[in-house]
């Protein structure tokens, strides 16, 4: 299992929310690269990228902070949050980004994300953002009418090969990661499937590990030192 410690960007800082909330936003630094760097030396070779302003707006306020943070380190990056064009996937993998996630897009424009697949394949992937069963768009600030599985089939079916999935309910929480969606996803999909959302413990980590899911994201649990980066790596592979 992968393990992809998170950076969430909001005006070149790195923050968390809780629950999706905008209004409930924590500061961790002034300095995202710091703390890519950080990830590098505890032995991290992943790191998730959030632009938190473009998820709501659907721009890249926050360009200039990933490209730093792709061009500094070695790690294999993903960024997602307001990627709604083609021009704008373009820009990050050009810019060197490795992984592209489509989350609002996804579900509201189906020829983007096919177009999007049909031109780079495996460097796009798809956040699905689950609340009471449905998947969430606009930065967890609606929800959709779309089925979580059955959302997550059609995907399958046009050729998706990553899917970051996140419980809503469980994300900033620090009360544990729900085990029992990741199992079923991991079961009834042929993909590659990322845990996000209340990974909060070396024991959650030991558990997704066991189930053989492709890859974890770490967040508010490595800011607040609930999860040794370094030990959590180690037990992941």
């Amino acid at each position: 299992m992968k393990l992809f410690p998170a950076i969430d960007l909001f005006d070149s800082k790195a923050v968390r929310l809780l629950k999706g909330d905008y209004a409930q936003m924590t500061v961790y630094s002034d300095n995202p690269l710091e703390i890519a760097k950080d990830f590098e030396n505890a032995g991290a070779t992943c790191i998730h990228l959030v632009d938190l302003e473009g998820a709501k707006s659907g721009e890249t306020p926050n360009f200039e902070t990933v490209m730093k943070i792709v061009s500094n380190t070695s790690l294999f990056s993903e960024i997602g949050g307001g990627i709604r064009d083609m021009n704008t996937v373009k820009k990050y993998i050009d810019g060197g980004v490795d992984r592209v996630i489509l989350g609002t897009a996804a579900v509201n424009d189906e020829a983007f994300l096919i177009e999007a697949v049909k031109n780079y394949g495996e460097k796009i992937a798809v956040g699905v953002d689950i609340k009471d069963g449905y998947v969430a768009i606009k930065g967890w600030t609606e929800k959709s009418d779309c089925d979580a599985f059955s959302f997550c089939e059609k995907m399958q079916k046009i050729g998706v090969k990553t899917l970051i999935c996140t419980d809503i309910s469980k994300d900033g929480a620090m009360q544990g990661t729900n085990h029992e969606l990741y199992r079923e996803l991991c079961e009834r999909f042929d993909m590659q499937i990322t845990a996000s959302g209340g990974v909060s413990s070396m024991d959650d980590v030991k558990r997704l590990a066991k189930l053989d899911i492709y890859g974890a994201i770490i967040g508010k649990a490595y800011y607040t030192g609930a999860i040794n980066l370094k030990e959590a790596i180690e037990v992941a592979e």
